[in-house]
């Protein structure tokens, strides 16, 4: 089911209309003035009194029917059409209001339908994105679109999204509206063939004398090309492949060591600075792709550790067919920097640290708290960031600590113990000793629910599923050479210790 927008608003946090686009008429307004009006003094007087402080929300309608850009305390950009039996734009930014931001309800259900019209609002930065539709619609794609339009609108306004760089930039903004979605339906939302006609100044009168500095080569093939996300023509004097491959480690374990959670989610990340248009072939240390491999050659697989992929997900640029036939990740990368894949593992996890507490109550006013922490990966390797917290009760006075290495001291404002060490080496285990101190209550003290040991840490060279990049191949027609540099890092994601 495609998505049919009717209108999108851009809201500012008070409520003004920083943009507003119509594209059908199924939710218009009495007029082009009236509706103007009626919206702006409606979404102001909404956000005024119910604060469009909450989360990232949504309130599906069929089709969106119009987009809103609100400055302060005036209309920056209104675009409208006229309705025919629709309820007004004022209604309709009313129903918003009163439904929604008076009620406190930004932080609820995203997706609300009010008198026959749902509504989809996320919040960027210091900016609401709303979209209105009056019919059934696709949820997931209104929010794709939403995601998809704030990176457009990120590379062309510098990497910044906020009501400032809406306001600097409302002229492009609405060009760029009526590129991405016509009709309220979305295209093509790929910032290089956008930027192919579209520039940073906008499209120029066909009246100026001043003529552009580049021309725009082949525009209409481009959007309509095999491979919308490339554009031809790329030179490059030093041709150059950075792949990352970023993974987080989540883990719940008990207080006598075994895993109680444990998965790894990574991505992999690509900056492609290469000529003409080349054709990649990434080779990895999975199961499946080993197997195929040997299967293709007639001969048994290498020996070597091999990881299970779960929850693939892939860029457009790679070629699916070949991947569900031969199980490479062959693909023509987009210039510059892109998320290639992510994946998530669930078995074989390779866990960085291993946390030892051991915590014991002397009394009803002392404490004594010990901590090892080993590091498992190899001696050559080292941790960097690493911060382990380690929670103590509400009426801790006094503390006293000794490390083996890094720093510790008492945080009141979490409750914890912050244990910090900059470098970490592989294969080692410092302690930390701490001796807590509480104040003493009249009443009966309480039990102490513990809440888990966090850690935080960055692994350079380390995987914790074991992937590995075995190749990375480049063609190009005209056999020019490549440099290829690959990295791995490791992050903590929810990495917790039960104590």
């Amino acid at each position: 089911m495609p998505l049919a927008a009717s209108a999108i608003y851009f809201l500012n946090l008070r409520g003004d209309v920083l943009i507003n686009r119509l594209y059908r008429d199924d939710v218009g307004q009495p007029s082009a003035s009236e509706s103007a009006d009626s919206a702006l003094n409606s979404v102001k007087r909404a956000i005024r009194v119910g604060g469009l402080e909450g989360s990232n929300g949504a309130v599906t309608v069929g089709r969106i029917a119009a987009v809103l850009l609100l400055g302060v305390g005036k209309v920056l950009r209104c675009a409208a059409r006229e309705a025919r039996n629709s309820p007004s734009e004022g209604n309709m930014v009313d129903a918003f209001r009163v439904h929604i931001m008076q009620t406190k309800e930004l932080g609820t259900c995203p997706v609300r339908q009010i008198g026959g019209c749902s509504f989809f609002y996320m919040r960027i930065s210091n900016v609401y994105i709303v979209i209105v539709v009056s019919s059934n619609a696709n949820v997931a794609c209104a929010f794709k679109f939403v995601v998809e339009a704030v990176t457009l609108f990120k590379s062309y306004f510098g990497g910044s999204f906020d009501e400032d760089a809406i306001r600097n930039n409302f002229v492009l903004i609405y060009e760029l509206l009526d590129e991405i979605m016509d009709f309220g339906y979305p295209q093509n939302l790929s910032p290089e063939i956008l930027k192919l006609y579209i520039t940073q100044e906008g499209v120029r009168s066909p009246f100026s004398s001043k003529t552009a500095d580049k021309p725009v080569p082949n525009a209409t093939l481009q959007v309509t090309g095999a491979v919308g996300w490339r554009r031809e023509g790329l030179v490059y004097k030093k041709n150059e492949v950075f792949l990352d491959i970023v993974e987080s480690v989540n883990l719940l374990m008990s207080s006598k060591g075994s895993v109680l959670r444990c998965d790894v989610t990574g991505k992999i990340l690509m900056k492609c600075f290469l000529s003409g248009m080349p054709d990649l072939k990434l080779g990895l240390n999975d199961k499946i792709g080993l197997e195929k491999e040997s299967q293709l050659k007639s001969r048994p697989a290498k020996s070597g550790k091999t990881i299970e992929l779960d929850d693939v997900t892939f860029h457009q640029c790679v070629n699916l067919t070949r991947f569900n036939s031969e199980k490479t990740v062959s693909f023509v990368p987009p210039d510059g920097e892109f998320e290639l894949m992510k994946y998530r593992i669930t078995e074989g996890v390779n866990l960085p640290f291993r946390v030892l507490p051991t915590i014991k109550e002397l009394g009803r006013t002392r404490m004594e708290v010990n901590v090892k922490v080993k590091s498992v990966f190899g001696a050559k390797m080292f941790a960097l960031g690493v911060v382990i917290k380690i929670p103590v009760p509400k009426q801790t006075a006094k503390t006293s600590f000794q490390v083996t290495s890094g720093k510790a001291k008492y945080s009141p404002s979490i409750d914890c113990l912050v244990w910090k060490i900059r470098k970490f080496p592989g294969q080692t285990e410092p302690t930390l000793s701490a001796e807590v101190e509480l104040i003493s209550t009249i009443t009966e003290k309480k039990s102490w629910t513990r809440p888990p040991i966090q850690m935080e840490f960055q692994v350079p060279m380390f995987t914790a599923s074991g992937l590995r990049v075995r190749f990375l191949k480049v063609w190009e027609k005209s056999g020019y050479n490549t440099v290829e540099w690959v990295r791995y890092i490791t992050k903590a994601g929810s990495y917790e210790v039960r104590c």
